[in-house]
């Protein structure tokens, strides 16, 4: 079985398996979106979500985040963990919105490389989610943990390496797509210690485990 086809296969049970995927980060804006996944860095959509009720009550556009005062931004942020340096990096990223973009979340991948904390994963998907621009597959934890063991890649490490052979592979209407259900199922089903006697995809995994039975 080719690389192609085992993603379409994966592709379609996981779309069975899981209606509505996620949950994932809340947001109204692009503004929102780009703060509530660079806040979820090392901590749970659930955990950001629930920071970011209050936050965005708060800092309504760039400009509030960039006059924001760092001691208070951090303790706001104090529960998504590495708090300092999410705090340092959207007070940042406010100030180059403003300077730079007008005050908007630029809509290029170059440009929101040029942000604070945007990393590649991010910018694909603030391009994906609010402006539909399908740059690139947008690789978290569990991307990196799922894509090798499903046979995706033979990478395991480099996140950029996994997107480049996940994009050979899929249309890219599907970046974000896969992005999702593969996320859904590494919290529900292919965690740490894989759940195989219960896995959908386990009879085409090439690491899954078979019952002996």
């Amino acid at each position: 079985m080719t690389r192609k086809e085992r993603i379409v296969i994966i592709m379609k049970r996981l779309t069975k398996e899981y209606p509505v995927p996620g949950p994932f980060i809340d947001w109204s804006n692009p503004l929102e979106l780009l703060i509530g996944t660079i806040l979820s860095a090392q901590c749970t959509d659930t955990r950001v979500n629930k920071v970011t009720k209050v936050l965005f009550k708060k800092y309504k556009k760039a400009v509030d985040y960039a006059g924001a005062l760092l001691a208070t931004l951090e303790k706001e942020l104090y529960s998504t963990g590495f708090y300092r340096a999410k705090a340092k990096n959207i007070k940042a990223t406010g100030k180059i919105i403003v300077e730079d973009f007008d005050g908007q979340v630029p809509d290029t991948l170059d440009a929101l490389l040029t942000l604070k904390g945007a990393s590649h994963k991010t910018s694909y998907i603030v391009l994906a989610k609010a402006f539909g621009k399908f740059e690139g597959v947008p690789v978290d934890t569990h991307v990196k943990r799922l894509s090798p063991r499903l046979g995706l890649t033979r990478e395991k490490q480099n996140t950029d390496k996994i997107s480049a052979d996940l994009g050979k592979i899929l249309p890219p209407k599907d970046f974000l797509k896969v992005n999702e259900y593969l996320i859904t199922h590494g919290r529900v089903i292919c965690v740490r210690v894989p759940k195989c006697d219960i896995c959908v995809l386990n009879d085409i995994c090439p690491t899954g485990k078979r019952s002996r039975s």
